[in-house]
């Protein structure tokens, strides 16, 4: 699977791994920046994932930074991207089996590289299941931004 991936300053040390991590298992990695420590903004690298998703040059993406929470804001700002700052496994599956999440946000200083490599493992292992309620839960979110995107209430 191709796959974006981005980190700021402070999830650059835990993206080398991962790259890896993700090379290792038969993925390509697509290297979105940081590319150093020097101190960076998340919204940067959130932006350059959720667009390399959203416009179809990626299938799914991954981002890190300090908390997660950061990056998460920023790439759910983006039209089309379900991004979710995911700590679990269950919930990195279940993201996109139900929610149909295509980005998985990693926070560096929250979680170790064992416990990272594992959440990319179930969200990259994982597919959306197409069952009825999810659609039309994710037909409702669909709507939601429409709404917002026409300025309508």
């Amino acid at each position: 699977m191709k796959v974006a991936i981005g980190s700021d300053h402070a999830g650059f040390e835990l993206k080398k791994i991962l790259l890896d991590e993700l090379k290792n298992a038969g993925h390509e990695p697509v290297d979105l920046g940081a590319y150093d420590e020097q101190p960076s903004d998340y919204p940067d690298f959130a932006e350059k994932v959720g667009l390399s998703v959203k416009d179809g040059e990626t299938e799914r993406g991954i981002l890190i930074c300090g908390s997660g929470v950061g990056a998460s804001v920023a790439a759910n700002k983006i039209p089309g991207i379900r991004a979710g700052n995911v700590t679990d496994t269950y919930s990195a599956h279940q993201g996109v089996e139900h929610d149909q999440m295509n980005v998985l946000v990693l926070g560096s200083r929250v979680i170790g590289s064992s416990v990272a490599k594992e959440l990319v493992k179930a969200f990259l292992g994982a597919e959306f299941s197409g069952d009825e309620r999810h659609v039309k839960r994710l037909a409702k979110v669909a709507a939601i931004e429409k709404r917002d995107l026409e300025g309508k209430e």
